[in-house]
């Protein structure tokens, strides 16, 4: 009596997750795992180690988990091989999916910026696999990312005291929620720009933008967004998004705004 074997060598990665979706309390986002989960079976050791080398080399090592079981499976001829052309830089920009290999059998989901990002992946995928692999694709894109950033704000003005750069506590409580939010796009560079109301001098009113700009980027920076990424301007009076003809429209004018630096 013959033993069975089990013919097909598995790999499923649970890919890095965002902090958390747009519209999740901040919370919530501080405590959401930044991981990749590694699970699966695989030929050998050799195989196994090579597979977490490239993870590693990709996410960082403190980011990945290990699960996988080793032997009681036949792969297909240069799996592994093609395993490590598989797991490359285009992997990195999915995010809360996951891939799966079952043998020649691959399948992805989860989220990417564009569509043009969506194609690229699985383009690349592709080209990496000989065409006895198949590749399900079911990469969804996500909401934009100066989407999120204007979803996190919700139109909200940031508060200082009266003439100054200094936050009020309310003010404070914005930057958090952006803080976070920020976190959410995987490193993004950001633009924080400093406006105010017409009311006094011009060339004031940018200094005190810009101090107001700088005061938020501190702010960032302190609670451990990288400095390079952040930059400051100060527009001053000169973007209007209300009249400055009312109290209303002057205190809607007097705001910070977050932009995605190209």
């Amino acid at each position: 009596m013959t033993m069975p074997i089990r013919f097909i060598a598995a790999l499923t990665l649970s890919l890095l997750s965002l902090s958390a979706s747009a519209g999740t309390p901040a919370s919530a986002a501080t405590a959401a795992p930044r991981e990749v989960v590694a699970t699966g079976i695989v030929p050998d050791e050799a195989s196994r180690s090579a597979i977490l080398t490239r993870l590693r080399d990709l996410y960082g090592a403190a980011a990945v988990v290990d699960r996988l079981e080793v032997g009681g499976v036949v792969p297909p001829p240069n799996w592994t091989e093609y395993m490590g052309k598989l797991l490359a830089a285009p992997l990195k920009q999915v995010h809360g999916g996951q891939l799966q290999v079952n043998g020649t059998q691959v399948a992805l989901k989860g989220t990417v910026a564009n569509e043009a990002q969506r194609q690229q992946i699985v383009s690349a995928m592709a080209t990496a696999l000989n065409p006895t692999y198949t590749i399900d694709n079911a990469l969804v894109v996500g909401a934009n990312a100066q989407s999120q950033l204007d979803q996190a704000l919700s139109g909200r003005v940031i508060e200082f005291e009266v003439g100054s750069a200094t936050l009020t506590p309310a003010g404070i409580a914005i930057v958090e929620e952006m803080e976070a939010a920020i976190r959410r796009l995987e490193r993004p560079s950001v633009q924080i720009i400093g406006h105010t109301d017409s009311s006094g001098e011009r060339m004031s009113n940018v200094v005190l933008s810009l101090s107001r700009a700088n005061a938020v980027r501190d702010y960032l920076i302190r609670k451990g967004l990288p400095e390079t990424s952040l930059s400051a301007l100060g527009a001053g009076p000169d973007r209007p998004i209300a009249s400055n003809d009312t109290l209303e429209g002057r205190a809607k004018n007097r705001r910070i705004e977050f932009r995605l630096a190209n």
